[in-house]
């Protein structure tokens, strides 16, 4: 919701001012202008990146007009998910806790949290990491080693999409001035005629320029910018659910092991002791 308030404000701002120093607006509507920078545009990220990841940018890009899914709500569920994996564990047993790992989808425990599960990188985040650990052949610190890695290239994976936005929009500023240098070729090419239509010409020239200037600076560079933010958002999601396994691998209660997760989340996020005991219904301080 904030991105498109921040999308309105920024064009807003601009056509306002534009009609309060008495511009004409249709001067602005340049369909071949548009035409150019943004198909450029558009093959520039085609060269640039293979297409799946263009698909994903593309994907990316329409995400932040939902806003970011990292709530206080959406860590206190995970929070919730993780005791209850960890009090099953512990009250039926790792070998019964295996049969809910190698099938997710059938599993009681699992199947409460249908939003969590959807998102297939966090259940096999998860899965994984407790087959690992009830298989019992991995040191707890190299367990950790490993799941640090799985976040790390993960993270990096999808870092590719802000990368493949930012080569788009730095190069938007030099798709306008392409846009603007063919206006003057034609403008060239009109020399001699009314000057109402040399003027056009001129008009439709520098109208290339800024919107390349404008669509880089107040468009694509922040998207990029929100979507670094959302990934640096679900990296620290991950390093959360990391610290609750790790300290569950290690032999924690399970009450223990996910005040471990909790104190992982950012602090504008991080439910309060209070919630969590109230959440998963006598656990907290009780359970410990």
């Amino acid at each position: 919701m904030f991105s498109i308030i921040g999308i309105v404000v920024v064009f807003g701002a601009v056509i306002g001012g534009f009609l309060m120093e008495k511009g004409k607006l249709l001067v602005l509507v340049q369909p071949a202008e548009l035409v150019i920078i943004g198909g450029a545009a558009l093959g520039t990220l085609l060269i640039a990146n293979p297409l799946p990841l263009v698909i994903k940018v593309l994907k990316s890009a329409l995400a932040i007009l939902s806003g970011s899914r990292y709530t206080k709500d959406f860590y206190l569920e995970s929070l919730k998910m993780l005791n209850d994996i960890f009090q099953f564990a512990r009250k039926s047993g790792m070998a019964k806790l295996e049969e809910d790992i190698e099938n997710p989808d059938k599993s009681p425990v699992f199947s409460k949290y249908p939003k969590l599960i959807k998102d297939h990188h966090v259940l096999y985040f998860v899965c994984d990491t407790l087959r690992t650990a009830v298989a019992g052949v991995v040191a707890p610190h190299d367990l950790d080693a490993l799941v640090e890695a799985d976040i790390e290239i993960h993270h990096a994976g999808a870092m590719a999409t802000v990368k493949a936005l930012s080569t788009v929009s730095d190069a938007m500023p030099g798709l306008g001035i392409v846009a603007a240098v063919l206006g003057i070729v034609i403008t060239m090419g009109a020399l001699g005629g009314p000057p109402e239509a040399i003027g056009e010409h001129v008009a439709a020239a520098l109208v290339g320029t800024f919107l390349g200037i404008l669509i880089s600076y107040g468009l694509i560079s922040p998207v990029a910018a929100n979507i670094e933010k959302t990934l640096d958002a679900e990296a620290q999601y991950y390093q959360t659910l990391r610290a609750g396994l790790m300290a569950f691998s290690k032999g924690m209660a399970p009450s223990i092991a996910v005040e471990f997760a909790r104190r992982a989340v950012p602090h504008d996020l991080r439910p309060t002791f209070k919630d969590m005991e109230a959440a998963t219904k006598g656990g907290g301080a009780k359970a410990a």
